[in-house]
């Protein structure tokens, strides 16, 4: 069995699930179930701490895992990234008091700084030539400047708010942008054609959820001007109809711009415009 490893708990657990299960693939049934034989499409769904996962994968001992690109590089594991899953977008970046002077990311050099991630923020700062002392903290990094540990943080910001209310304000441009990914042990072949028919179902989800079918009919003289609007996903398919002076159009466009691009057809002469949701692909 193809062995998957999903963070048990955290921002990226809810949303890893819901992928999974979107994708035709069998969940545990309660919070203490470590592991789960999905026998009817021979993977086995291992629940690991989101630190963790990024370690057993790059180790080989499981297949594939979901987690973030901030954990995989923190990890300095082998594991390598597969596949970004559109969800659990942040940014790693530097925070210092309000009152601060550290303002720019050469203010950094020599001072103390509090992170989760000391291997990722020690290869950036070696990558740019400064230096500093890393206090190693497993959680409420905010917290370290006001009890004297550090002098800033390098901390994961998604809102900003925890931040705000520590009386801290982000600085200079970000470490590292993350989101949820998929990732690959580096034993596992990436040709190996169970990794093909996971990467599929998942791209197939991720599809459906940014995109829906846009059907619409257009003069025949602007044909290849509604194609310019509507490009689709891939090339649209374009459709002779019975009065020739018409064709049909269909093409799938990102959900997000469905009212601004019917609103350029209409303006065109495009008529009994429809939409329909994606369904997603379990190839």
């Amino acid at each position: 069995m193809l062995k998957v490893a999903v963070p048990n708990k955290g921002m990226l657990s809810q949303p890893a699930w819901r992928l999974l299960s979107e994708s035709g693939y069998r969940l545990r049934s309660n919070d203490r179930q470590l592991v789960v034989d999905d026998v009817d499409n021979d993977i086995q769904l291992f629940y690991l701490r989101p630190n963790d996962i990024a370690v057993y994968v790059g180790l080989g001992t499981i297949d594939l895992g979901i987690t973030g690109r901030d954990l995989l590089l923190n990890s300095g594991t082998g594991a390598v990234e597969v596949a970004q899953l559109g969800f659990g977008a942040s940014t790693f970046r530097f925070a210092a008091p309000e009152a601060s002077s550290i303002n720019t990311l050469q203010d950094v050099d020599g001072k103390r700084i509090g992170t989760t991630f000391d291997r990722l923020l020690e290869d950036y700062l070696t990558s740019k030539g400064l230096k500093a002392e890393l206090i190693h903290l497993d959680g409420a990094v905010e917290s370290s400047v006001q009890l004297g540990v550090a002098d800033l943080i390098a901390d994961v910001v998604s809102t900003g708010t925890t931040l705000r209310n520590a009386g801290l304000r982000v600085f200079g441009d970000p470490i590292l942008k993350s989101e949820g990914i998929l990732i690959r042990s580096p034993r596992l072949d990436p040709d190996d054609e169970r990794l093909a028919v996971m990467s599929r179902r998942l791209e197939g989800v991720l599809t459906a959820r940014r995109y829906v079918l846009m059907d619409y009919d257009i003069p025949v003289e602007r044909v290849a001007m509604a194609v310019g609007i509507t490009p689709g996903y891939e090339s649209p398919t374009v459709s002779s109809l019975h009065d020739k002076q018409w064709a049909a159009v269909r093409a799938m466009v990102p959900r997000d711009q469905v009212n601004n691009l019917m609103d350029r057809l209409y303006e065109i002469g495009a008529r009994a415009i429809l939409v329909t949701a994606l369904q997603a692909s379990r190839m």
